[in-house]
């Protein structure tokens, strides 16, 4: 018994041991220095390092998107500068004609609800500013125009101060049997863009084809006149609902795709399709109204704010850590002139707790 009760008295010990905070002693003695303030473009820069031994150091270059002042991000005023547009097309299929058009709002309220609610809004066809494809070779983003001409892509007068801006693809299908089939459209190379150069090299994008959020608005998308639109990270496509008429395959009661016997529905056989599912067979309903019915749906971005943006944080570059030897010296080369404002920090970490110094230091670069 006596055994059991200093075991458990060590172990309490231990318990409370492993429970308390590790500390860290203190912040580093940290500091740095140049042997001269001003260096070539190409030079390697040498900054000495006192107090290398901290756990970790990182360096900001104080170049662009390497600057400590932005390590939180940054927010930009782009309110009066001008804004682009760009996006590429194709079409194939089908022979119906006006299906597509571009559209513009700065008045709808984010309902994608329905066509109904999204139709609430004001919105304002621009499909003129851009040369529709006529076949399945993308129309460029800039259309070949003389200089003169091309304002296509300007689109600054859309703006409205204190209005995000949403933009719309609207999709007409017609009566297929009398009409022809819907054709197919592809939307991609997406962009808005700032004319702001906040890094001075390039306009700024304000949303492009990956996250512009563009989703379908479809009344139709739980019954059998759904369009076959569908969107990505790289494209939008658009395309009207199947045309459903005797004729087709899923109306044949002895088409392979009914035949149990398939190969594809046989895991045994080389023919296997893990993805087919076995159909169940429901004859043509020539009084259904969604056989040829007239529709419209939409692809609709979200908000694109065009009065400021946020950019990401500006990352430091890790030049030393915990198992690291210590650091005495840190070498650069810049490769652009200017006055760069330099900064290091340097921690001593524990699983809960830091204590970290800041040092600035200020370097000019010369051509």
């Amino acid at each position: 018994m006596r055994l059991r009760y200093y075991s458990m008295v060590a172990g309490m010990l231990l318990l409370v041991s492993c429970s308390k905070e590790l500390k860290v002693s203190s912040a580093p003695d940290f500091e740095v220095t140049l042997d001269k303030t001003s260096y070539k473009v190409g030079d390697e820069v040498f900054f000495n390092i006192k107090g290398g031994a901290a756990d970790e150091i990182s360096f900001y270059s104080g170049e662009i998107n390497k600057q400590y002042a932005y390590k939180e991000g940054r927010t930009i005023d782009i309110s009066a500068a001008s804004l682009t547009m760009e996006l590429q097309n194709s079409v194939q299929l089908g022979a119906q004609v006006n299906q597509l058009a571009i559209m513009y709002s700065t008045d709808f309220n984010g309902d994608y609800s329905s066509v109904a609610a999204l139709k609430k809004a004001t919105w304002t066809d621009i499909t003129s500013r851009w040369p529709l494809a006529t076949n399945a070779t993308f129309v460029p983003v800039v259309p070949a125009l003389p200089a003169s001409q091309d304002i296509s892509r300007d689109i600054s007068a859309l703006k409205v101060p204190g209005k995000p801006l949403y933009i719309g693809f609207r999709y007409l299908t017609k009566s297929q049997a009398a009409n022809g089939i819907a054709r197919q459209w592809f939307v991609q190379g997406f962009a808005i863009k700032s004319k702001v150069q906040y890094d001075g090299t390039s306009p700024i994008v304000l949303a492009n084809q990956a996250n512009a959020g563009f989703r379908i608005v479809d009344d139709n998308k739980v019954n059998d006149a759904r369009a076959l639109s569908l969107v990505t990270t790289s494209r939008i496509t658009l395309q009207g609902n199947l045309y459903r008429h005797p004729g087709l395959a899923i109306y044949n009661p002895d088409d392979p795709m009914y035949d149990p016997k398939n190969p594809k529905y046989d895991p045994r056989d080389p023919g296997f399709d893990a993805n087919a599912v076995f159909p169940k067979f429901v004859p043509f309903d020539p009084s259904s109204p969604y056989n040829d019915p007239e529709v419209e749906h939409w692809a609709i971005s979200k908000a694109i704010d065009i009065d400021r943006i946020s950019i990401e944080p500006d990352y430091p570059e890790s030049i030393k850590l915990y198992n690291n030897q210590p650091l005495k010296q840190h070498k650069y080369i810049y490769t652009t002139p200017g006055t760069y404002k330099v900064v290091f920090v340097a921690a001593n970490r524990t699983i809960d707790e830091t204590k970290s110094v800041v040092r600035e230091i200020t370097v000019t670069i010369t051509p």
